[in-house]
């Protein structure tokens, strides 16, 4: 690099911390965000099992602190359906194991501060950055899964009854809150979906799931309905958990890792995903690695007090992002905004119904269904749409985390078996008298049968090398010299490297002479690595191009004539 003869630049100023042109639109996208998020997550720490003030505190430490620490400056984080859905199942489990809520409380909350280390550990290993590859209809399969989670368990809840845990439960005992209807409850569901939908058509100044939350409460208050109400719920600032942890009985630990590593990787890519959305508007990036450490650091704080985990709230960040707020300090107020609710408003939020929580959670549920993806089942290709079906099947019927390692491992193969399949439908072996590229056509009538030429398209990897084994083995009997061409190999692995060289040894024992041309930079590596060249191809038959190959070949003819002549 040549030395710049540009004048050096004047010297900087000191780095303004904060632009405070900037606050008036962070404050109004916060506090947007932080109304938005207020009836959300009361409603996921009811249905997480903890109870409403659990999901405050949950709000609070991860809406503060992964704003603050995170790598996205305009997200706005919180508990969220695929948190609270894995959240609720962990309880269950706890209450199984142990009879109670109270009992289990240490085994739920060390799976959350596992989650949240997990997280901090993933985001120093720089993980975030490998999510780009998960497949579409695994994303798609495991957010349509959540959505009908999040729907069905609130369908007891809608109807005035309590709702099992689980999917199955609900869908197998959905006769006992069917023959114990509420008609109260439904009516102020059903108000409150009203209200959701049809608010937003006469203005969408205010948040329609903050007026939804207040209509239907009033409802029910001013209409002195018998409903389930949330109950209070603490005020002020909640006391560390750390005993309830430490009471915990080692032969917990195996759950609380799975479900817990669970909740790190679920976090990160629900967090992540909403980072891309962020990015897509304000046309910036984020940093993946910092933003895990974040989110790791919110959860695991709101653990040590007893809140819920959460991760990125696309809702709220897209509304923050709408409402003005550019910076890290507008996520900031939306947790500060919780914070100040949790210190004065807990006994207000003990009116809300359930059945209203209930009609502000189906509507989001239906949301993050990927209805496009529904669409288009049966147009994508065959292997896209199994994908699909299974993932949302696992992630409705089984295990979360289960469902995307199964639906990324099989997208995963299905895509290598697509892949080979088109390196072997580029591949051909044919003799030099058929050849199809056009600077073969020296070679047509001297040669004949006895050359044969092996054309190589894509990546020589183990999806293509059963299928290039079986066409060494399709070689004519009188074939005396096989050219496999590697012009358009950009990359070789191991199986591949191995499949030359059994391919290469078996032909040799053939007494058939093999020729390389067009070696690319990374096979021609990885075969010198392992010796394949020179041990098995000597210099003398490894060729930069076709031409040089044809004069070795006038060559090998000429001797092969002299000595048959002698």
């Amino acid at each position: 690099m040549q030395p710049s003869t540009s004048e050096p630049a004047p010297p900087r100023g000191p780095t303004r911390f904060y632009d405070f042109a900037l606050l008036k639109g962070d404050a109004s996208g916060g506090l947007v965000a932080g109304i938005i998020a207020l009836p959300l997550a009361l409603a996921f720490g009811v249905q997480s099992g903890l109870g409403a003030v659990a999901g405050l505190y949950g709000a609070v430490a991860v809406g503060i602190l992964a704003a603050a620490l995170g790598g996205t400056r305009t997200q706005a984080s919180g508990p969220t359906g695929p948190m609270t859905v894995v959240s609720a199942t962990v309880v269950a489990l706890a209450v199984e194991r142990t009879g109670s809520v109270q009992a289990g409380l240490g085994i739920v909350l060390l799976s959350f501060l596992v989650a949240g280390l997990g997280q901090i550990a993933l985001g120093l290993l720089g993980v975030g950055k490998y999510v780009k590859y998960f497949p579409y209809p695994v994303i798609s399969g495991f957010m349509s899964g959540v959505g009908v989670i999040i729907i069905a368990l609130q369908l007891w809840p809608f109807l005035g009854s309590s709702s099992p845990k689980s999917v199955l439960g609900v869908f197998t005992g959905i006769s006992e809150p069917l023959s114990n209807i509420n008609p109260s409850a439904v009516l102020v569901g059903a108000v409150t979906v009203a209200t959701f939908y049809l608010f937003p058509r006469i203005t969408k100044a205010v948040p329609a799931v903050l007026v939804a939350l207040v209509v239907g409460t009033a409802v029910a208050r001013i209409a002195n309905l018998d409903v389930p109400l949330i109950g209070d719920i603490p005020s002020g600032l909640p006391g560390l958990q750390i005993s309830a942890m430490t009471g915990v009985a080692p032969e917990h630990y195996a759950l609380i890792i799975e479900i817990g590593l669970t909740l790190a990787l679920l976090g990160s890519i629900d967090s992540l995903l909403t980072s891309v959305i962020a990015d897509n508007l304000t046309k910036t990036k984020h940093n993946s690695k910092r933003e895990l450490i974040g989110q790791g650091i919110g959860n695991s704080v709101a653990a040590l007090f007893g809140g819920i985990p959460g991760a990125g709230a696309t809702k709220g960040t897209v509304v923050n992002i709408q409402a003005g707020g550019t910076t890290r300090l507008s996520g900031t107020i939306h947790g500060i905004f919780l914070l100040v609710v949790l210190l004065g408003a807990g006994s207000l939020a003990a009116y809300i119904p359930l059945s209203v929580l209930a009609g502000l959670l189906i509507p989001v549920g239906l949301a993050i269904i990927d209805y496009k993806g529904l669409r288009h089942i049966f147009l994508v290709p065959r292997a896209d749409a199994v994908v699909f079906v299974i993932v949302l099947g696992m992630t409705v019927f089984g295990n979360l985390i289960y469902a995307v390692g199964l639906g990324v491992v099989l997208a995963s193969v299905l895509f290598m078996k697509r892949a080979g399949d088109l390196a072997e439908l580029g591949a051909t072996l044919q003799p030099a008298d058929s050849g199809p590229w056009d600077d073969e056509a020296p070679l047509l009538s001297p040669y004949g049968q006895h050359v044969y030429i092996k054309h190589l398209e894509g990546p020589l990897f183990f999806g293509f090398t059963a299928g290039f084994q079986d066409m060494i083995d399709a070689l004519a009997e009188e074939t005396r010299v096989l050219i496999i061409r590697m012009d358009r190999v950009p990359y070789i692995d191991q199986s591949g490297l191995y499949a030359l060289e059994t391919a290469i040894l078996d032909l040799r024992r053939a007494g058939v002479e093999v020729l390389f041309t067009g070696i690319r930079e990374q096979p021609e590596d990885m075969l010198r690595r392992i010796n394949i060249i020179p041990d098995l191809i000597g210099k003398d038959h490894a060729f930069d191009d076709i031409d040089q190959c044809l004069t070795w070949l006038k060559r090998h003819a000429a001797s092969q004539s002299s000595d048959t002549t002698a």
